[in-house]
Protein backbone atom coordinates (compact mmCIF):
# COMPACT_ATOMS: atom_id res chain seq x y z
CA UNK A 1 0.00 0.00 0.00
CA UNK A 2 1.50 4.01 -0.82
CA UNK A 3 2.79 6.09 1.62
CA UNK A 4 -0.13 7.74 3.98
CA UNK A 5 -0.75 11.36 2.71
CA UNK A 6 0.57 13.83 4.78
CA UNK A 7 -1.31 17.04 5.31
CA UNK A 8 0.22 20.27 5.75
CA UNK A 9 -0.27 19.97 9.37
CA UNK A 10 1.08 16.99 10.43
CA UNK A 11 4.37 18.04 8.63
CA UNK A 12 4.23 21.19 10.52
CA UNK A 13 3.90 19.83 13.57
CA UNK A 14 6.58 17.41 12.44
CA UNK A 15 9.01 20.24 11.63
CA UNK A 16 7.78 22.25 14.77
CA UNK A 17 8.65 19.41 17.05
CA UNK A 18 11.76 18.15 15.61
CA UNK A 19 12.66 21.65 15.04
CA UNK A 20 13.46 22.09 19.01
CA UNK A 21 16.37 19.30 18.20
CA UNK A 22 18.31 22.78 16.72
CA UNK A 23 17.63 24.88 18.73
CA UNK A 24 18.24 23.00 21.95
CA UNK A 25 22.17 22.30 23.22
CA UNK A 26 23.39 18.85 22.16
CA UNK A 27 23.37 17.69 24.84
CA UNK A 28 19.96 18.64 25.81
CA UNK A 29 18.93 16.91 22.71
CA UNK A 30 20.90 14.09 22.73
CA UNK A 31 19.63 13.55 26.39
CA UNK A 32 16.02 13.28 25.01
CA UNK A 33 16.39 11.60 22.33
CA UNK A 34 18.16 8.77 24.88
CA UNK A 35 15.63 9.00 27.18
CA UNK A 36 12.80 8.12 24.33
CA UNK A 37 14.52 5.58 23.30
CA UNK A 38 15.64 3.73 26.25
CA UNK A 39 14.89 5.75 29.54
CA UNK A 40 11.41 6.02 29.25
CA UNK A 41 10.98 2.05 28.35
CA UNK A 42 13.00 1.39 31.25
CA UNK A 43 11.19 3.97 33.61
CA UNK A 44 7.85 1.99 32.35
CA UNK A 45 9.17 -1.64 33.43
CA UNK A 46 10.47 0.28 37.30
CA UNK A 47 6.96 1.39 37.28
CA UNK A 48 5.33 -2.12 36.80
CA UNK A 49 8.02 -3.23 39.93
CA UNK A 50 7.09 -0.51 42.15
CA UNK A 51 3.01 -1.20 41.51
CA UNK A 52 3.96 -5.21 42.40
CA UNK A 53 5.22 -3.70 45.76
CA UNK A 54 2.76 -1.92 46.48
CA UNK A 55 -0.66 -4.21 45.53
CA UNK A 56 1.70 -7.55 46.30
CA UNK A 57 -0.29 -7.57 49.79
CA UNK A 58 -3.66 -6.65 49.15
CA UNK A 59 -6.40 -8.62 50.27
CA UNK A 60 -7.24 -9.25 46.20
CA UNK A 61 -3.34 -9.26 45.49
CA UNK A 62 -3.17 -12.31 42.81
CA UNK A 63 -5.38 -10.74 40.48
CA UNK A 64 -3.76 -7.47 40.87
CA UNK A 65 -0.12 -8.91 40.18
CA UNK A 66 -1.90 -10.70 36.95
CA UNK A 67 -2.51 -7.25 35.71
CA UNK A 68 0.78 -6.19 36.06
CA UNK A 69 1.82 -9.34 34.10
CA UNK A 70 -0.89 -8.19 31.63
CA UNK A 71 1.14 -4.94 31.47
CA UNK A 72 4.14 -6.45 30.08
CA UNK A 73 2.74 -9.03 27.68
CA UNK A 74 0.04 -6.58 26.47
CA UNK A 75 3.68 -4.52 24.97
CA UNK A 76 4.17 -7.43 23.63
CA UNK A 77 1.13 -8.29 22.03
CA UNK A 78 0.77 -4.78 20.60
CA UNK A 79 4.19 -5.00 18.89
CA UNK A 80 3.37 -8.19 17.08
CA UNK A 81 -0.32 -6.91 16.19
CA UNK A 82 1.64 -4.63 14.67
CA UNK A 83 3.98 -6.30 12.84
CA UNK A 84 0.80 -6.99 9.49
CA UNK A 85 0.08 -3.77 10.01
CA UNK A 86 2.67 -1.85 9.14
CA UNK A 87 3.36 -4.40 5.68
CA UNK A 88 0.01 -3.66 4.83
CA UNK A 89 0.43 0.23 5.09
CA UNK A 90 3.74 0.68 3.75
CA UNK A 91 4.59 3.99 5.30
CA UNK A 92 7.97 5.45 4.86
CA UNK A 93 9.90 6.54 7.86
CA UNK A 94 9.33 10.74 7.36
CA UNK A 95 13.36 10.93 6.73
CA UNK A 96 13.08 8.95 3.91
CA UNK A 97 9.90 10.95 2.82
CA UNK A 98 11.83 14.27 3.30
CA UNK A 99 16.12 13.84 3.58
CA UNK A 100 17.45 16.40 4.50
CA UNK A 101 14.63 18.17 6.17
CA UNK A 102 14.68 16.73 9.26
CA UNK A 103 17.38 16.43 12.25
CA UNK A 104 17.48 12.80 12.85
CA UNK A 105 19.06 12.01 16.42
CA UNK A 106 18.47 8.43 16.13
CA UNK A 107 20.24 6.09 13.55
CA UNK A 108 19.85 2.72 12.07
CA UNK A 109 16.37 3.14 11.89
CA UNK A 110 14.60 0.73 9.89
CA UNK A 111 11.40 -0.80 8.63
CA UNK A 112 8.13 1.46 8.39
CA UNK A 113 7.00 4.36 9.91
CA UNK A 114 3.66 3.41 11.31
CA UNK A 115 2.74 2.68 13.98
CA UNK A 116 4.76 3.17 16.15
CA UNK A 117 6.39 0.52 18.15
CA UNK A 118 7.64 2.37 21.27
CA UNK A 119 4.44 4.28 21.56
CA UNK A 120 2.37 1.50 21.05
CA UNK A 121 4.32 -0.29 23.80
CA UNK A 122 4.08 2.37 26.26
CA UNK A 123 0.57 3.11 26.04
CA UNK A 124 -0.16 -0.87 26.53
CA UNK A 125 1.54 -0.32 29.84
CA UNK A 126 0.12 2.17 31.21
CA UNK A 127 -2.97 1.38 30.04
CA UNK A 128 -2.72 -1.73 32.03
CA UNK A 129 -1.14 -0.29 34.97
CA UNK A 130 -3.63 2.26 35.32
CA UNK A 131 -6.67 -0.81 35.69
CA UNK A 132 -4.36 -2.19 38.52
CA UNK A 133 -3.41 1.03 40.11
CA UNK A 134 -4.39 4.47 39.23
CA UNK A 135 -2.07 6.39 40.79
CA UNK A 136 1.10 4.51 39.04
CA UNK A 137 -0.71 4.31 35.66
CA UNK A 138 -1.38 8.20 35.67
CA UNK A 139 2.31 8.29 36.14
CA UNK A 140 2.67 5.70 33.23
CA UNK A 141 0.61 7.74 31.21
CA UNK A 142 2.37 10.85 31.41
CA UNK A 143 5.73 8.45 30.67
CA UNK A 144 3.32 7.32 27.91
CA UNK A 145 2.82 10.62 26.21
CA UNK A 146 6.47 11.39 26.67
CA UNK A 147 7.20 8.76 24.82
CA UNK A 148 4.93 9.61 21.96
CA UNK A 149 6.59 13.12 21.88
CA UNK A 150 10.50 12.19 21.76
CA UNK A 151 9.46 9.66 18.61
CA UNK A 152 8.63 12.49 16.69
CA UNK A 153 11.54 14.84 18.10
CA UNK A 154 13.92 12.23 17.13
CA UNK A 155 12.39 12.60 13.37
CA UNK A 156 11.48 8.67 13.54
CA UNK A 157 8.08 8.75 12.74
CA UNK A 158 5.23 11.36 12.17
CA UNK A 159 2.77 12.57 14.56
CA UNK A 160 -0.23 10.10 13.03
CA UNK A 161 2.06 7.21 13.63
CA UNK A 162 1.99 7.78 17.60
CA UNK A 163 -1.53 8.46 17.79
CA UNK A 164 -2.21 5.11 15.65
CA UNK A 165 0.65 3.34 18.44
CA UNK A 166 -1.70 5.09 21.39
CA UNK A 167 -4.28 4.01 19.94
CA UNK A 168 -3.06 0.19 19.45
CA UNK A 169 -1.65 -0.06 22.63
CA UNK A 170 -4.68 1.06 24.04
CA UNK A 171 -7.00 -1.29 22.42
CA UNK A 172 -4.74 -4.44 22.89
CA UNK A 173 -4.56 -3.40 26.61
CA UNK A 174 -8.69 -3.03 27.15
CA UNK A 175 -9.87 -5.22 24.67
CA UNK A 176 -7.61 -8.36 25.50
CA UNK A 177 -7.66 -7.78 29.04
CA UNK A 178 -10.11 -9.85 30.57
CA UNK A 179 -9.12 -12.83 28.61
CA UNK A 180 -6.03 -12.41 29.36
CA UNK A 181 -6.78 -11.90 33.25
CA UNK A 182 -9.04 -14.77 32.95
CA UNK A 183 -6.31 -16.92 32.32
CA UNK A 184 -3.67 -15.29 34.52
CA UNK A 185 -5.54 -14.62 37.57
CA UNK A 186 -5.86 -18.23 38.50
CA UNK A 187 -2.11 -18.93 37.49
CA UNK A 188 -0.49 -16.05 39.89
CA UNK A 189 -3.16 -17.65 42.49
CA UNK A 190 -1.73 -21.14 42.29
CA UNK A 191 2.04 -19.80 41.91
CA UNK A 192 1.56 -17.82 45.04
CA UNK A 193 0.78 -20.79 46.99
CA UNK A 194 4.03 -23.01 46.03
CA UNK A 195 6.89 -22.32 47.80
CA UNK A 196 8.76 -21.00 44.68
CA UNK A 197 6.46 -18.21 43.90
CA UNK A 198 5.50 -17.42 47.46
CA UNK A 199 7.01 -14.36 47.10
CA UNK A 200 4.48 -13.14 44.07
CA UNK A 201 1.63 -12.51 46.72
CA UNK A 202 3.40 -12.88 49.96
CA UNK A 203 0.53 -12.86 52.92
CA UNK A 204 1.06 -10.15 55.52
CA UNK A 205 2.82 -11.16 58.65
CA UNK A 206 0.24 -10.26 60.71
CA UNK A 207 -3.63 -10.00 60.72
CA UNK A 208 -3.99 -11.45 56.83
CA UNK A 209 -4.66 -14.70 58.10
CA UNK A 210 -8.34 -15.86 59.37
CA UNK A 211 -8.57 -17.13 62.83
CA UNK A 212 -8.71 -21.10 63.39
CA UNK A 213 -12.66 -21.23 64.04
CA UNK A 214 -12.06 -25.42 64.74
CA UNK A 215 -10.15 -24.37 68.43
CA UNK A 216 -12.47 -25.78 70.91
CA UNK A 217 -14.31 -22.62 73.11
CA UNK A 218 -13.60 -22.54 77.06
CA UNK A 219 -15.94 -24.43 78.60
CA UNK A 220 -18.73 -22.91 81.12
CA UNK A 221 -18.12 -22.97 84.60
CA UNK A 222 -21.52 -24.52 86.17
CA UNK A 223 -22.74 -23.96 89.60
CA UNK A 224 -21.40 -26.31 92.41
CA UNK A 225 -24.78 -28.71 92.69
CA UNK A 226 -23.64 -29.22 96.68
CA UNK A 227 -24.27 -25.34 96.87
CA UNK A 228 -27.66 -25.59 95.60
CA UNK A 229 -30.79 -24.28 97.95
Amino acid sequence: MAALDNPDVELDILHGINGLADRLPGPVADTVAFLGEYGIPLALVALVCWAWFLVRRHADAATAVAGLLWAGIAAGVARLVNIPIADFVARPRPFVDHPGELTVLVEGKGGWSFVSDHASAAMAVAIALFLVHRGVGLVALALALCQGFTRVFVGVHYPSDVIGGFALGMAVALLLAPAAMAVLTPLVRGAGRTRAFAWLTPRPASGGVAEDDSRPEPRQKTADPGLAA
